[in-house]
């Protein structure tokens, strides 16, 4: 021990505002490692359980968009399926209709001039036609043009003094198209080549 130390309180000299804080401050830099390891090792589980939280979300985020992304591809293939399922009811609906078209074509001719059955027959006739013309329903009418297999079907020929050779000379029967697809062939005659 040094002299300073056995010496009564009375006697030390005390030390000086600068000496103290020094030693106060080597005090605390002696204990700083144990300070600093402290918290950084309370610090790493804390990390460590945040950088697991962020992972979840990212795969979370990752999963909520897959899903996303799926139902707008089901959306839109339900969509096309519905427009197209609907479309083909249209052209049902409205093939199932083309023999009352012909019937009320073939009637009106043979109703009484001027009477109201033909009247009505002729009115029934325009809506039905106008019906049609609103959904896109179009005759197909090529009397006097080439033949076209994919709009007519020929159940007869016609002979050369009718037209020109693989032209329709006649037709037996209309055919209709709705939306770009033929909904009945024309029955047709044809001049032989």
């Amino acid at each position: 021990m040094s002299e300073t130390e056995n010496r009564p309180l009375d006697d030390q000299e005390l030390p000086t505002p600068e000496e103290a804080a020094a030693m106060a401050a080597e005090a605390m830099r002696a204990e700083e490692p144990e300070a600093q390891e402290t918290p950084a090792a309370e610090e790493n589980p804390l990390q460590t359980a945040l950088d697991a939280a962020t992972a979840k979300a990212d795969e979370y985020l990752a999963l909520a968009q897959r899903v996303q992304a799926d139902f707008d591809n089901f959306r839109r293939r339900n969509e096309s399926v519905r427009a197209d399922s609907f479309a083909e009811g249209q052209r049902s609906a409205v093939t199932a209709m083309l023999d009352v078209r012909d019937n009320l074509e073939r009637a009106v001719p043979l109703a009484e001039e001027g009477t109201p059955l033909q009247a009505g027959l002729v009115l029934t006739l325009k809506n039905l036609s106008a019906a049609f013309e609103k959904l896109g329903v179009k005759e197909i009418s090529r009397e006097g043009e080439k033949f076209d297999p994919n709009l007519e079907n020929a159940v007869m020929q016609g002979s050369p003094e009718e037209g020109e050779p693989g032209t329709v000379c006649a037709v037996f029967q209309k055919g209709y198209e709705m939306g770009g697809r033929v909904l009945r062939h024309a029955l047709v005659k044809v001049v032989s080549e």
